[in-house]
């Protein structure tokens, strides 16, 4: 559907707006590129399942109008896990955040990779814990300043898309809050996919990350986004490697976790009894 066919009030609980985040979070955009890939795809409210941990990002299942779950810190993705194996044929997606997925719930994250479950992980990695005090997570990096890190990270950051290569997910791929309507498409070809999707989405938190790392507000945050990152296999990387790469990484066509549970668990049950 065009972006004049959109309409947001299909999608959302409206009394639970204004919603909580700060002026200037790059999380509502992540909500309205996820809003206008499900409504690309012309999916209904009733055949997607929204289910998030505990943060700042995963906030958004109880902003929509879904099948969603608000469920304890780190541990979205095996709740998400049950709703897809109790009923496959939903669309389970799972917004949350950096320390969410890779701390705490780090675990989990590298077991769905691998399983390959029918699952979208939506990664919105803005280098801090931004509800609960701005502690440094495991994608905030060296010298980062943080609550729990006043005088500088000392642990070397996560390569989300390298963790979720080496643990198996199918289809991985990264944007940013500044790219707007590619971060719609990315997330509507995750969903797509047959097969466990993780999509990083580096997204701005002037509250908690701009003003610690003085990295100035919500502008000034969008613009790094724009000059940091390239597309995949851009020329500018021979010139400057430490250029933050943007794209789909990997996408491969792979047994689904629930089909494969199926034929090779539950149709033989079926047969013994």
């Amino acid at each position: 559907m065009s972006d004049t066919q959109f309409d947001v009030k299909k999608y959302i609980r409206a009394q639970f707006f204004p919603h909580m985040w700060c002026p200037g979070c790059g999380h509502g955009i992540v909500m309205s590129a996820l809003l206008r890939a499900i409504d690309d795809l012309g999916l209904k409210n009733d055949d997607v399942s929204v289910v998030s941990g505990i943060g700042c990002s995963s906030r958004i299942s109880g902003y929509l109008d879904f099948n969603t779950a608000h469920t304890m810190h780190g541990r979205a993705l095996p709740t998400a896990t049950g709703v897809k194996l109790a009923n496959p044929n939903l669309k389970v997606i799972v917004p949350f955040g950096d320390g969410d997925s890779t701390a705490i719930g780090g675990n989990h994250f590298i077991h769905a990779c691998r399983r390959n479950i029918d699952i979208t992980a939506i990664v919105m990695n803005n280098r801090i814990y931004g509800m609960t005090g701005g502690q440094y997570s495991p994608m905030s990096g060296c010298g980062v300043k943080a609550s729990t890190a006043p005088y500088g990270v000392p642990d070397r950051a996560f390569d989300l898309v390298e963790l979720a290569k080496g643990a198996g997910a199918t289809f991985v791929a990264r944007t940013t809050v500044y790219h707007a309507k590619e971060a719609q498409n990315t997330i509507k070809k995750a969903i797509e996919h047959k097969g466990f999707s993780v999509v990083e989405i580096l997204s701005m938190c002037p509250t908690q990350f701009g003003r610690k790392n003085k990295a100035g507000e919500a502008p000034q945050m969008m613009e790094w986004y724009k000059e940091a990152t390239v597309p995949m296999g851009s020329k500018k990387l021979e010139e400057n490697p430490d250029l933050i790469q943007r794209g789909v990484f990997v996408d491969e066509d792979v047994p689904e976790y629930c089909e494969v549970y199926q034929t090779n668990v539950i149709d033989k049950v079926m047969k013994k009894g």
